[in-house]
């Protein structure tokens, strides 16, 4: 395992993260393809065995059941001075008014009921999930910051939003002597690339870590097009992020199936490293529902793809409308 900073922090972390929103209660929540505890047990297992310390999951993942299996996993399986554990808060948690959204009352309940179902005194990165236009970034940046002064988390991070956004939050943390985003988890991977535009060249000059979610594409990029998978046809909120595009999408595929068969490797260590490899990039967050996903992750790190083999993966590539941002 290879281990870097996290942006400008002195946090140490695994260059592969494991994204845990495939584990979870599949009575609870939008996500019926999730695993139960029994089931997600060895995943946590061996990534800890692998050398991963970085996990992330999220308070609206299965209704808060992804935050429970996860803590419980982790306080079996881990130290916890080693691991980095970050969660995000968003979504929607209950009916009514106040039970979403980045207001001062939904992050400061929603961060000590994180706590309560990891299990923990603290996060390591409490991330917005999305921006919340109803509420004025300024109060949302403030509760943020109070979360860290009292100790309950070590350091903040945003995902998804458009960079005029995130620099004005930035700007606004600053200028008050705040809590700064450390991170940014953006959609980032070879059928989605319109980050490249601004968000990334932001985030290097501001010394953003960047924790890319779907860098698989939600697995498009590791099978032929016809292919499915069970989450692939239940997944409703993939034909939002890929179904404009399918036909350059198809062309890029057929690239990382080349180039993998030409390697004798499995073509998500080829899509897995074009990530790895852009410059910028902290530690891709790695969905893993069977446990050789997690091998060919850090496998990737092994692999270095030439200048040829990029320009091959990447020329197929058509401007996408943006998406991922709600």
């Amino acid at each position: 395992m290879e281990y870097v900073k996290l942006g400008r922090t002195g946090l140490d972390v695994s260059r592969i993260c494991l994204g845990c929103m495939s584990y979870g209660d599949p009575g609870r929540g939008n996500h019926a393809w999730t695993l139960p505890e029994e089931e997600s047990r060895p995943f946590i297992r061996k990534a800890l065995e692998l050398g991963i310390n970085f996990f992330d999951t999220a308070n609206v993942y299965s209704a808060g059941t992804s935050e429970e299996i996860v803590g419980r996993a982790l306080r079996d399986f881990a130290n916890r001075d080693e691991i980095v554990i970050a969660t995000k808060v968003h979504g929607r948690m209950r009916p009514g008014p106040n039970g979403a959204g980045l207001s001062r009352k939904a992050i400061l309940g929603e961060i000590d009921a994180s706590l309560r179902r990891l299990g923990t005194d603290y996060v390591d990165l409490y991330q917005i999930h999305r921006f919340d236009p109803e509420t004025p970034i300024a109060e949302t940046l403030e509760a943020l910051n109070d979360v860290v002064r009292a100790g309950k988390a070590r350091y903040t991070g945003a995902s998804s939003m458009y960079s005029w956004q995130f620099a004005k939050a930035l700007a606004i943390s600053e200028r008050n002597g705040w809590a700064r985003f450390a991170t940014m988890q953006n959609h980032l991977n070879l059928l989605y690339r319109e980050e490249e535009r601004e968000m990334l060249p932001l985030c290097r000059e501001e010394g953003i870590g960047v924790i890319p979610w779907s860098p698989l594409a939600r697995g498009r990029l590791t099978r032929d097009w016809a292919e499915t998978s069970a989450r692939s046809e239940t997944d409703q909120y993939m034909r939002t992020l890929y179904a404009a595009t399918e036909e350059a999408d198809r062309q890029v595929v057929e690239a990382v199936a080349a180039i993998a068969a030409a390697r004798g490797v499995p073509r998500a260590q080829v899509a897995m490293a074009w990530l790895l490899q852009k410059p910028g990039v902290t530690a891709p967050i790695v969905g893993a529902t069977k446990l050789h996903h997690l091998d060919d992750a850090v496998a990737a790190l092994g692999v270095r793809l030439t200048a040829e083999e990029i320009a091959a993966l990447e020329a197929p590539y058509v401007p996408h409308a943006v998406a991922g941002f709600a």
